[in-house]
C-alpha cells in the first residue's frame, strides 16, 4: 500500500458487491488484533467524525490491526489461489505457539492516509509483528499488498478528491500518542459480500 502523495487524487470506493473478487465465496479470513481500549476507541471515533464528510458512511467493522491476510476460508480442498484451508490455520497456530509470546505493547503515533483510506499508523518498536508474520508466511503466502504497514483503518474515501484536501487536514490535527496493550491474537473473517461488514472471531490465542 502506497502512502498518499501530494498533488494526486484519492481513490473512491464504490458501495457495491464485488463478485469478480469473491467469486461466490463468503468468509474472508485474516489474523488481527482487536482494538478494545475505550480511550483509544473514543479517539478513533473523534478523528473519524472530523473526516466524515470525505469517508463512506460509518462502517460496521470493528477497529482492528490486520496482522496477516489469509484468504477465503475453505473447509475442503483449495479451488482458487486465494483460498485458505482450516488445516493451514492449525499449522499457523502451532508455529505461533512455538514463539511462546507474552503480552506486548504497540503504539499509535500519527494519522496518515493511503490513496483509498484514512488510517492511524501503528508502531511496533520490539518488532514482534514481524516475528508473527514470518511464522504465518511459512504456511501460506499472504493475500495482500507487497509491503506490510501496521495500521488501524478509519474509513474509505467516497469520492476521488485531490489528495491535498486530506493531507492539509491531517497536518492541522494535534498528534496524540497512545499505547495499545496486546493480550490476544484473533483469527476471524468477514462476509465478502458486505462492504466494511463486521469481523467474526473464529479462534483466539491468549498471550502469556
Amino acid at each position: 500500500m502506497v502512502l498518499l502523495q501530494t498533488g494526486t487524487q484519492l481513490i473512491s470506493t464504490e458501495m457495491r458487491d464485488y463478485p469478480e473478487w469473491h467469486l461466490g465465496r463468503s468468509d474472508y479470513a485474516l489474523w488481527y488484533i482487536e482494538v478494545d481500549q475505550p480511550e483509544l476507541i473514543q479517539y478513533l471515533d473523534k478523528i473519524q467524525t472530523r473526516f466524515s464528510d470525505l469517508l463512506l458512511p460509518k462502517q460496521q467493522r470493528q477497529y482492528h490491526i490486520t496482522l496477516f491476510v489469509c484468504g477465503f476460508l475453505q473447509p475442503a480442498a483449495k479451488q482458487y489461489n486465494d483460498d485458505f484451508q482450516i488445516q493451514q490455520l492449525q499449522q499457523q497456530i502451532k508455529l505461533l505457539e512455538a514463539l511462546q509470546l507474552t503480552a506486548f505493547q504497540l503504539e499509535i503515533t500519527q494519522i496518515d492516509s493511503f490513496s483509498s483510506a484514512l488510517f492511524l499508523q501503528v508502531t511496533d518498536r520490539a518488532g514482534i509483528l514481524a516475528q508473527i508474520r514470518q511464522q504465518f508466511a511459512q504456511v501460506s503466502a499472504e493475500i495482500a499488498a507487497p509491503e506490510y504497514c501496521p495500521h488501524i483503518t478509519l474509513g474509505l474515501y467516497r469520492e476521488a478528491w485531490p489528495s491535498d484536501r486530506v493531507l492539509q487536514r491531517i497536518q492541522q490535527l494535534p498528534l496524540k500518542s497512545i499505547k495499545i496493550q496486546v493480550k490476544k491474537l484473533t483469527f476471524g473473517y468477514y462476509k465478502a459480500q458486505i462492504l466494511q461488514g463486521l469481523l467474526y472471531p473464529y479462534q483466539q490465542i491468549e498471550l502469556g
